[in-house]
């Protein structure tokens, strides 16, 4: 049976969820029962390219077989790898289920760079990426299992583009959206995007006013969680007193 085509995020959304952190969005979908939505074992390659967000777009690898994986099949434009990376939408963030094994490389800076220089959102991959010192300078942010210099030949074999897939123990549905920050990777849920989206814009300055005023002394009990009512007068004071038009800044 086909997979519905997701609704496309507002850009609304995704601008929030471009500030808006992986822990905060965590705690969001645990309190929807989503305690499963968090990537193990994938880190970012580098700091400089900013906050990742976009629908993901999946590769799915098997386990490699000699008499199928070698160096010729690159040959083939129909190759699941290379037709991801000339086939992923602009905006989309490319997600290789690896298995989790990253001794060897899902891609490598080549791919990667001509990936960013479509628009590509990000690359995620529980599996390993080669030339990752590289990949660690380009302007898109890019997580992985680890740096692995084998070919991904060696271990995997690709098989499908944009079917589900697990990634870091995720299940990833094409479409899903895909937010990635220094703490790691988050899968949002494609149908309930849009609203985490508005309820993380909530939290997010929530957070800030918690932060100001832990900064300014104050105890956690009754503020975070903000179990005295006070708090959430306090906390509509503030907001108020911010400007509903005013870029929030972090304290």
């Amino acid at each position: 049976m086909p997979l519905a085509t997701p609704t496309p995020l507002s850009t609304t959304a995704l601008d929030v969820l471009k500030t808006s952190s992986t822990a905060t969005l965590t705690t969001l979908l645990f309190k929807r029962g989503l305690r499963n939505a968090f990537m193990q074992g994938v880190r970012v390659l580098g700091a400089g390219a900013g906050q990742m967000v976009g629908p993901a777009y999946t590769l799915r690898y098997i386990p490699a077989r000699e008499d199928l994986d070698h160096i010729a099949v690159f040959q083939n434009h129909e190759h699941p790898q290379r037709k991801a990376v000339e086939e992923i939408p602009p905006g989309h963030v490319l997600v290789m289920d690896c298995r989790g094994d990253a001794s060897a490389a899902s891609a490598g800076s080549i791919l990667v760079t001509r990936m960013m220089l479509r628009g590509v959102a990000g690359v995620v991959s529980d599996g390993g990426l080669r030339d990752s010192h590289e990949i660690a300078k380009l302007a898109i942010p890019s997580y992985c299992g680890g740096p692995s210099a084998p070919t991904n030949l060696i271990k995997h074999h690709a098989v499908d583009i944009n079917v589900p897939v697990g990634c870091g123990g995720v299940a990833v549905f094409p479409g899903d959206i895909v937010v990635g920050d220094p703490d790691g990777v988050v899968v949002i849920p494609a149908e309930i995007a849009e609203t985490v989206a508005g309820e993380a814009l909530e939290q997010t300055l929530f957070e800030d006013f918690v932060m100001q005023q832990v900064l300014a002394g104050r105890r956690i009990f009754g503020l975070y969680p903000p179990t005295d009512p006070a708090t959430l007068d306090q906390f509509k004071t503030w907001r108020t007193q911010l400007g509903t038009g005013q870029e929030r800044e972090k304290p």
